[in-house]
């Protein structure tokens, strides 16, 4: 039932953003070099490494780390790239892996494929039996504010209770942090 809704949504929201995504793409191209899209290593459901899709908001040199863990985050931003962040307007493209079934549309966000403490975490939890979504409980509790074990026990929390209509109430919460811009650290 998750899948198919998952696939069903994600689809259509495909379909109604196409061209705020194409204007997005254009935006990209023009204020920094590069690829539009930014494909990154990312664990998924059994710690399986898969290729997620963001539109780019870092410079092409900027190490491949975790945004808190750079000297000075705010240097390796594209132009646009702060506002596509806040605006989570980034994050569009992650729809393409919920159609593959690479991601659905809430579950604890995918971990870098170098963030082995958060990854140790979540396996000792049994969290990594979840699919990773464009949004989770950790989101709506904090986002890029809490320490990593603290995204696990919200993780943990979620697998402990998860249901469609949990699904659901995530789903309208996070649209509201999105509106708001709460809990984004760059």
């Amino acid at each position: 039932m998750k899948r198919i809704f998952d696939f069903i949504s994600s689809f259509v929201t495909l379909l109604f953003l196409a061209i705020p995504m194409l204007l997005v793409a254009m935006a990209v191209k023009c204020t920094s070099t590069g690829p539009v899209l930014y494909w990154s290593d990312r664990i998924g459901r059994n710690n399986r490494i898969f290729k997620m899709p963001k539109f780019r908001t870092m410079r092409t040199d900027t190490p491949s780390v975790a945004t808190h863990l750079l000297d000075d985050p705010e240097r390796w931003l594209t132009p646009i790239g702060k506002f596509l962040r806040k605006s989570s307007l980034d994050e569009l493209p992650q729809l393409l892996s919920i159609l593959k079934g690479d991601m659905s549309i809430v579950g604890p966000r995918p971990a870098l494929y170098n963030q082995d403490d958060l990854i140790q975490l979540r396996t000792g939890k049994g969290v990594h039996c979840l699919t990773p979504g464009l949004t989770g409980w950790a989101q709506i509790n904090g986002r890029d504010e809490l320490p990593v074990p603290v995204k696990v026990e919200f993780d943990e929390w979620y697998l402990n209770n998860r249901s469609f209509l949990l699904d659901i109430r995530i789903m309208v919460l996070t649209f509201v942090k999105v509106i708001r811009k709460d809990g984004v650290a760059h």
